[in-house]
């Protein structure tokens, strides 16, 4: 079957820290140059999504906040959008508040960060706002959740996922210091849902697309693509899921494995 799209995670993928590296940019603009769509698919929110397309060169879905949004940049809107439930954001929000932690929760336009201390405006993109308490922060409900905090992750995977466990999915998945964060969004949303969503809006068949990634979030993606790429650095559950290794993603992975995919036609026989 023809490969007709390019699905990437960011953290431990494409990027290395907070850095689009030239040979992956370059690979990618290949890719685009040879007719495949890019998709972005992200834990992260949407403004970031679209900065590193922006980078790249395309205007194709991007999917944000671990498949609770896929946004079509050609029109400006969601192509599909799926919030966590009030309750169980308010009882999150009321520990986060209540809690030593670093959380990271994601609205509509905007993203607040919830820690000890204003972080330096130098870390801060424009959509991103610093607050003390979470609750009544916003009055929209958010997309998903991102935490870290040993006290407050045991919490949630003790207490609260138990409990929401029809509604609430969590997840690990890597931040962009490596460190595991506690992804969290609604039961109808994940990576592989939004990619079959992409898809569909692209007027392709899931699969007819490549997925690369490296973590837990990643493998509902790779279920549902043609094909999948695992960063050579991923976990074990992560690398068994996938059709193929690659290189780690500081070692040029994503170039490595899209450049024999250029070459041949597919990822069989990546080395």
């Amino acid at each position: 079957m023809t490969i007709k799209a390019l699905a990437f995670d960011l953290d431990g993928t494409l990027l290395v820290g907070e850095d689009l590296p030239d040979s992956n940019r370059d690979a990618l603009r290949r890719a685009r140059d040879a007719g495949m769509a890019i998709i972005i698919a992200t834990a992260r929110w949407r403004q970031m999504a679209r900065w590193v397309a922006d980078e790249i060169g395309v205007a194709d879905p991007c999917i944000a906040c671990s498949g609770a949004q896929v946004f079509d940049p050609a029109r400006g809107e969601d192509a599909f959008d799926v919030r966590l439930p009030r309750d169980f954001a308010a009882e999150l929000f009321e520990l986060c508040d209540r809690e030593r932690c670093i959380a990271t929760v994601t609205f509509d336009e905007r993203v607040l960060i919830k820690m000890d201390g204003e972080p330096p405006a130098s870390v801060m993109r424009p959509e991103m706002r610093w607050t003390a308490r979470l609750a009544g922060a916003d009055a929209a409900l958010p997309r998903i959740a991102a935490v870290q905090g040993s006290a407050v992750v045991r919490t949630i995977r003790e207490q609260l996922a138990p409990r929401y466990a029809d509604s609430v999915s969590v997840y690990d998945s890597i931040g962009p210091n490596g460190k595991i964060i506690l992804t969290i969004t609604n039961k109808g949303a994940n990576k592989g849902i939004a990619l079959s969503q992409a898809c569909r809006h692209l007027g392709i068949a899931p699969e007819e697309a490549v997925a690369f990634g490296d973590a837990e979030n990643d493998i509902e993606m790779f279920r549902v693509a043609g094909a999948s790429v695992a960063m050579g650095q991923a976990e074990t559950r992560v690398l068994k899921s996938a059709s193929v290794v690659s290189r780690p993603h500081d070692e040029g992975g994503v170039a490595h494995a899209v450049e024999h995919l250029l070459r041949t036609g597919t990822v069989s026989g990546l080395v």
